[in-house]
């Protein structure tokens, strides 16, 4: 299971849907009158440095928006790099963070830092962290930051940076369509592959064709 997760760190082996539920009981039980007390137990559950124990933290940190100011968009920017892995990195950006980033003014400034940091969890969290404004249709500030990231060397940024502009497709074909012929011959082969893996044979042709020129 380590290895499926990419983590290093223990499990105990408890199933996502679990999580989930202990995460909505927790939730139903205490209401949103627990956000003022959230922070001490979300850095309990850190702390304890299971893989299964940090999962909740994410999950109770996305759950509560009444507990979500600076400080725990400070804390979730300290967990970057300790979330590593694709399955904690991936919960914690496309969950709080996203959340966070989607409502709060002047945070996306501090993903631009996320997109330049020798850390590549980091840089591939600052994608997955686009996954609200995305989803919203709001594709100025991701693909501004997509833009940063097209040629990154990491395999996993590689493969974020595809699946976030395959999920831009979606919702903006045509203004994709052009990001996607802009940078086709700075886009990893693995970005690429990824981005393009649902398009038409002609764009998947004219892009290889311009990649191979």
């Amino acid at each position: 299971m380590r290895r499926y997760l990419g983590s290093p760190l223990p499990t105990l082996a408890v199933a996502v849907p679990e999580v989930h539920r202990i995460v909505r009981g927790f939730r139903r039980r205490t209401g949103p009158r627990i956000a003022p007390a959230l922070l001490p137990l979300l850095r309990a559950l850190w702390a304890a440095g299971t893989y299964d124990e940090r999962l909740v933290a994410i999950e109770l940190l996305d759950r509560y928006e009444e507990a979500q100011d600076r400080t725990t968009w400070e804390l979730a920017d300290r967990w970057v790099p300790e979330a590593s892995g694709w399955a904690l990195s991936d919960s914690l950006a496309a969950g709080p963070v996203a959340g966070m980033l989607s409502r709060g003014v002047g945070r996306f400034p501090e993903m631009l830092r996320w997109a330049g940091s020798s850390d590549p969890w980091r840089r591939r969290a600052s994608v997955y962290a686009l996954h609200d404004l995305v989803l919203a249709g709001d594709l100025d500030r991701p693909f501004r930051l997509l833009e940063r990231l097209v040629a990154d060397p990491e395999p996993w940024v590689q493969r974020a940076v595809g699946t976030w502009l395959r999920e831009c497709g979606k919702q903006d074909p045509v203004r994709t369509e052009r990001f996607l012929r802009r940078h086709a011959t700075r886009l990893a082969p693995r970005a690429l592959t990824v981005a393009i893996e649902r398009s038409s044979g002609a764009l998947r042709a004219a892009l290889r064709r311009a990649r191979s020129a």
